[in-house]
């Protein structure tokens, strides 16, 4: 079995199976997002449409096909939880530019 495959083994906790993300993963993952959106076809009034989680679940495919990352709980949850992390960073920054230009 490759470093991989074992680095991105499911995790059981008490709601159930959680998948651990890899940064192999997460920088596919970023790049086949920004890809979708500088192709346009998905957007709608700078928001993805509904059928974009099924063609980045086949972009991913292709870069990483032992990976098995399915639209429906994985790039779901984990577009939730870059949301997440990524607000926490840029309320920080927020804080820190607004204090900073408040000195001056």
């Amino acid at each position: 079995m490759s470093g991989f495959s074992q680095s991105s083994v499911s995790s059981q906790n008490s709601r159930g199976t959680k998948r651990k993300w890899v940064l192999e993963e997460d920088v596919a993952f970023v790049s086949c997002m920004v890809n979708l959106h500088n192709v346009g076809t998905f957007n709608a009034d700078t928001r993805f449409n509904a059928s974009y989680l099924n063609e980045l679940e086949r972009m991913l495919e292709k870069v990483l096909p032992h990976a098995i990352l399915k639209a429906k709980p994985n790039l779901n949850s984990r577009i939730r939880t870059l949301k997440r992390d990524w607000a926490i960073v840029y309320d920080i920054l927020s804080s820190h530019w607004e204090i900073c230009s408040n000195n001056y």
